[in-house]
């Protein structure tokens, strides 16, 4: 917009108290204010404090809902065969140069104790690897082996992106080539007060908010990325959010079920732990695959279980998809398709006379679990906990550093065990993505090396 329509549109929406203080500006600062708020989409922010004005935005879900159809981790001899016939058609999507990974990245590590992204978090028991390194290395090993290039977008935020595209270059992209790492900036909103009032962080800026993890798929169009890898032939996006270490970058066998179910999205699932672990659900809402937010499911849906007494809607949302990039297209091909969701929070925030204060806000943000009942096919498979799920959100307690670095450990002393090597039970065990990226390569690897049992087991 230009100036004038920037203004007319504060005028239209009544706030007047902005255009008071914009009046009181020097000229130095009006210059400033409409160069920094000009680009924000205000129509979209007061149409959708409009949508959510008079409603408890309580989300809670209309309609019927079922347990959903899963693939369940193989239990039979046919179950596995479908996993290995799975992991083939992921591999050749792999070789064939099909696959691109999107690591949702926007956030700090302030809820961790720890001052920058908290891509930059050291995290691995031994060597204090970051989880970008761990990422990277991932995607470093799967390049070589498949001999193709995978790129690596990156999604940050205004507050973390100039930190991380200096990380990444000053650890020399942990080995990967620079021209293949792709960082784009996440979108931001306006935040309103319940009164539907804009809000000033400073003299010249409003207080913003991301807008949530579906505006991965927003921005990756926006950016011109997503045009880029469709014209070099890139068909599928592995996607997931940068604080669970254990995630498998671009799984084949995930790869190759998203693939033989036509699907255009695709999710990994863990089994809840207990009737109030704060997850979101994959459930059959209408008859359509979806993710709803534990905060959104009555606690009788919650609670309810089978007549084996195990938990009925047991698949808990991981945060790991595959979503074909022709399904991603269409999702922005008319505006962005995924709806907004309001959040009433509380936020720490300058006030009127630039003093920090603690004031209630309405944020607005997407989901991007919500493309799944958007999709045409969609696909749900089920992994181990212990092997694929360990978000780090707490600084102490569950999901935290502490039990994600155990669960790393854990999970290589399983690795070493299968390849027949005896540890002791209270060794520190890590092994490097560039040596393995599963225990089947793990075990093969390890057939002509030999392992010091020692109070550290590091292997690369």
């Amino acid at each position: 917009m230009t100036p004038q329509e920037f203004l007319k549109v504060l005028e239209h929406f009544g706030q007047h108290h902005i255009l008071e203080h914009f009046r009181a500006l020097s000229s130095h600062q009006k210059e400033v204010f409409l160069e920094a708020n000009r680009d924000l989409d205000l129509r979209l922010v007061f149409n959708l404090y409009r949508q959510f004005s008079g409603t408890d935005n309580s989300g809670r879900v209309p309609g019927t809902i079922s347990p959903p159809r899963i693939i369940c981790i193989p239990q039979g001899s046919g179950e596995h065969d479908d996993a290995l016939g799975a992991r083939s058609v992921g591999e050749s999507l792999l070789r064939r140069q099909k696959v691109a990974v999107l690591i949702v990245a926007g956030g700090q590590g302030s809820r961790l104790g720890f001052e920058g992204p908290k891509g930059t978090f050291p995290l691995s028991p031994i060597k204090g690897k970051t989880l970008f390194q761990l990422f990277a290395e991932q995607i470093k090993s799967l390049s070589a082996r498949f001999g193709v290039t995978i790129p690596l977008l990156i999604m940050t935020s205004g507050d973390n992106h100039e930190d991380t595209t200096r990380f990444f270059h000053k650890n020399r992209y942990f080995g990967l080539v620079p021209d293949t790492v792709h960082f784009f900036t996440q979108e931001v909103l306006p935040a309103l007060s319940p009164e539907g009032r804009l809000i000033l962080r400073d003299e010249v800026r409003f207080y913003t908010s991301p807008n949530g993890h579906g505006g991965s798929l927003k921005a990756l169009s926006d950016s011109g990325l997503l045009a880029r890898l469709t014209a070099a032939g890139y068909e599928e996006l592995f996607y997931c959010q940068v604080d669970n270490p254990l995630v498998r970058i671009a799984d084949p066998v995930f790869l190759g079920y998203h693939s033989l179910a036509g699907s255009q999205a695709t999710t990994k699932v863990v089994r809840r732990r207990s009737v109030d672990e704060k997850v979101g659900v994959y459930l059959d809402v209408n008859g359509k695959d979806a993710v709803i937010e534990y905060s959104d499911l009555d606690e009788g849906l919650m609670e309810a279980v089978d007549e084996k007494g195990e938990i009925l809607y047991w698949a808990g949302n991981t945060a790991i998809h595959i979503f074909s990039l022709s399904f991603i297209k269409d999702l922005n091909s008319d505006g962005f398709a995924l709806p907004y969701h309001c959040a009433k929070k509380s936020a720490y925030v300058t006030s009127s006379d630039w003093e920090p204060a603690s004031i209630d806000v309405w944020k607005f943000e997407t989901f991007v679990f919500d493309a799944i009942p958007l999709a045409q096919n969609t696909c749900c498979m089920e992994v181990a906990r212990e092997e694929e799920f360990a978000p780090v959100k707490n600084k102490d307690g569950p999901d935290s550093p502490d039990t994600a670095r155990q669960a790393l450990i854990d999970l290589h002393h399983t690795w070493l065990e299968k390849a027949g090597i005896a540890v002791p039970a209270d060794a520190k065990v890590e092994i490097s993505p560039l040596f393995a990226l599963t225990p089947e390569e793990a075990a093969e690897k390890l057939r002509t090396r030999k392992v010091v049992p020692s109070p550290d087991i590091y292997i690369e």
